[in-house]
C-alpha cells in the first residue's frame, strides 16, 4: 500500500461568539488555526492528521507541503517507523525541533489512522488495547488576567463536571481568586508558559505552595532548562510538569536525565506524532515520570491523544480547551458529558473530520 499523496489542509475557525471572544488577558486570538494532513493511499484508504499550527499556519503548510510530502510520496504507507526515520535524517539540516517536527506529526498520525483502518481496528488497539471506555477531562481556562472573571469560569467548568481546572494567569491575586472558587479536595493547575526567570519562578513558587496546586507548568524559560526546572520544583515543592515544547524522546530525555519534572507532557501533534509519543510513554515509565499529555486540541491530535490516554495504566485526564469554537470538525465526539468524553471506537482515529466544516473554513 503506497502513499500517493499528502496534503495540507488549513483551516481557521472563528469563536461562536463573535471576534473579540478570545482576547482577554491573552492577546488577540480571535480564530482556531488548523493544519490537517489528508494522506491517501493507492488501496483507497484516506488517513487524517494534524500538525500544530496555533498561530503559526502558513509556516507549517509549507513544510508539510514543501518538506514532508515529497518525501513521504511513494512510500510504504504501512512501514510508518521507517519512513519516520527517513524524514528525521532528511530534514535534521533545518533544524530537529519546531515547524517541520509539528509537519512529521501531522504525516505520522494520519498514517497511524491508515494502519487502523487498514486493520479494521481502533487506533487503541494497534498500541495494546483501552483500559477505559470513558476519560474524564479537566478544563484548560484562557488567560483572563481578572480575578472575577477566573472565578467565573472556574466555577462554570465545574458545574459542567469537570474534575478538575487548570489555569493559564500569571498575577498572584488572580491565582489565589481561581482557588478560592476551586474546592481544595478539586485538583488546580497552573500552566504559565515559560513565564519567569529561575529566581523569579522560586520566588512565585514559595508564595504558591499554600493554594496547593496539583502541578507548575513550564515557570521559567526556556522550557528546555532542566537544571532550572528541577531548582524551582525543589525549592518550592510544587510537583513541575513540563514538554508541551519538546519535540522528539531526546528532548525529554534530557528532562529526564536532569531529574527536572515529576509530570511530562507530550504533544501528539508537536513531538513528532504517535510514533514518538509512544517512545516518551517508554522513556516516562523507565524513569518513574508521571504522563500527562499536552492537548487542547480540537482535530486528529485530540483523537490521538485520546486513544493513548486510554491505552495507558495510570488514569490521567484529557486537556479540554474551554473555548468554544463556531464549528466542531467532530460534532459529539469531541463534546464532553459531565466533563467526560468516550474512547473512540471506530477503526483508526475513530472518526473522520467533517467535510462540510472543512469546505467551510477552508484558508489560503
Amino acid at each position: 500500500m503506497k502513499i500517493v499523496r499528502v496534503e495540507a489542509v488549513p483551516l481557521s475557525i472563528p469563536s461562536r461568539y463573535g471576534a473579540d471572544a478570545w482576547t482577554l488577558g491573552s492577546g488577540g486570538w480571535q480564530a482556531l488555526d488548523f493544519c490537517l494532513v489528508r494522506v491517501d493511499t493507492d488501496a483507497g484508504l484516506t488517513g487524517w492528521g494534524e500538525a500544530f499550527s496555533y498561530s503559526c499556519r502558513r509556516p507549517v503548510v509549507a513544510a508539510v507541503h514543501d518538506m514532508i510530502a515529497p518525501l513521504a510520496v511513494g512510500h510504504d504507507a504501512a512501514d510508518i517507523a521507517g519512513l519516520h526515520a527517513t524524514i528525521q535524517r532528511r530534514l535534521h539540516i533545518f533544524g530537529r525541533f519546531g515547524i517541520a517536527a509539528f509537519a512529521l506529526s501531522g504525516l505520522d498520525i494520519a498514517l497511524w489512522d491508515i494502519a487502523g483502518k487498514a486493520a479494521g481496528r481502533p487506533l487503541h488497539a494497534l498500541l495494546g488495547g483501552a483500559r477505559r471506555e470513558r476519560l474524564g477531562c479537566y478544563a484548560s481556562l484562557l488567560r483572563y488576567a481578572e480575578g472575577a472573571l477566573a472565578a467565573r469560569y472556574c466555577e462554570q467548568a465545574l458545574d459542567e463536571g469537570f474534575g478538575a481546572i487548570k489555569l493559564h494567569e500569571v498575577s498572584e491575586p488572580v491565582i489565589a481568586a481561581a482557588r478560592a472558587a476551586v474546592p481544595r479536595d478539586t485538583a488546580l493547575l497552573l500552566d504559565v508558559n515559560c513565564e519567569w526567570s529561575v529566581e523569579a519562578a522560586i520566588a512565585v513558587g514559595k508564595r504558591l505552595a499554600p493554594l496547593g496546586l496539583e502541578w507548575f507548568e513550564e515557570p521559567v524559560f526556556p522550557p528546555e532548562d532542566g537544571a532550572g526546572l528541577r531548582a524551582v520544583g525543589e525549592a518550592c515543592g510544587i510537583p513541575i510538569a513540563a514538554g508541551e515544547n519538546c519535540c522528539f524522546a531526546t528532548q525529554f530525555a534530557a528532562l529526564f536525565e536532569a531529574r527536572a519534572v515529576q509530570i511530562a507532557q507530550p504533544s501528539v501533534t508537536k513531538v513528532g506524532g504517535i510514533t514518538e509519543f509512544r517512545r516518551v510513554a517508554a522513556l516516562a515509565a523507565q524513569h518513574g515520570v508521571r504522563l500527562a499529555p499536552h492537548s487542547p486540541y480540537f482535530g486528529p491530535g485530540a483523537l490521538a491523544t485520546l486513544h493513548l490516554l486510554a491505552t495507558l495504566e495510570a488514569s490521567e485526564r484529557f486537556e479540554y480547551f474551554y473555548l468554544w469554537a463556531g464549528a466542531s470538525l467532530y460534532g459529539a465526539v469531541l463534546a464532553p458529558e459531565r466533563g467526560e468524553l468516550p474512547v473512540p471506537r471506530g477503526p483508526g482515529l475513530g472518526a473522520d473530520p467533517d467535510a462540510e466544516v472543512i469546505r467551510r473554513y477552508r484558508v489560503d
